[in-house]
């Protein structure tokens, strides 16, 4: 599970954030098929928190995904990571 606390510095209203939150959701999920959602912070315009999963049946794999993930969204999105988290579990 990957979970991003993320800044949006050029967001002037909700609408805005939407759009960008939209387009961080929309690339996870067609590029890494992650589940994904806006978990966190409705209300505050400057900041989102995203929850990412992925199954695998490899930690390694699963975990090296989610930070290619977190590079993407780095990378790719005007946006600021303040807070990123990979847990994983083993059953």
């Amino acid at each position: 599970m990957l979970i991003l606390i993320i800044e949006l510095p050029e967001s002037s209203s909700l609408k805005d954030k939407r759009r960008v939150v939209s387009s961080v959701k929309q690339r996870l999920r067609a590029k890494f098929r992650f589940s994904c959602a806006e978990v966190d912070l409705l209300d505050s315009m400057a900041f989102a928190e995203i929850g990412a999963a992925l199954v695998s049946n490899s930690r390694e794999y699963g975990e090296s995904v989610m930070q290619k993930a977190l590079a993407v969204v780095e990378d790719e999105f005007g946006v600021r990571v303040h807070d990123a988290q990979i847990h994983s579990e083993i059953y």
